[in-house]
């Protein structure tokens, strides 16, 4: 069995938090985009939300929930995807 490590990548990333959902000026421009989009690379509010708060993605892999506090990240070929805090952690840390 031969090993391999992940190439190092440079990716986007922007927390969600309840406080930012309510308040997108904080939002880079890219999920601004996504907010205006349909379809895979697109964000918007999660339809079985009572509230109207949560949020989804429309992601390679189909729909995914969006949880307070997930990292949504914009990948290297500008897909976008949902990470948990503790993956986000132990996977990426900031680039120079």
């Amino acid at each position: 069995m031969t090993r391999y490590r992940k190439k190092p990548i440079v990716v986007e990333a922007f927390q969600m938090t309840e406080a930012r959902r309510s308040d997108s000026s904080e939002w880079p421009s890219w999920l601004n985009d996504a907010w205006n989009r349909t379809g895979e690379g697109a964000l918007w509010i999660d339809t079985d939300d009572p509230d109207g708060l949560r949020l989804v993605l429309g992601t390679k892999e189909g729909v995914h929930r969006v949880s307070w506090n997930d990292w949504i990240i914009r990948g290297i070929e500008g897909e976008l995807y949902a990470c948990s805090p503790t993956i986000f952690a132990m996977t990426y840390e900031p680039a120079p």
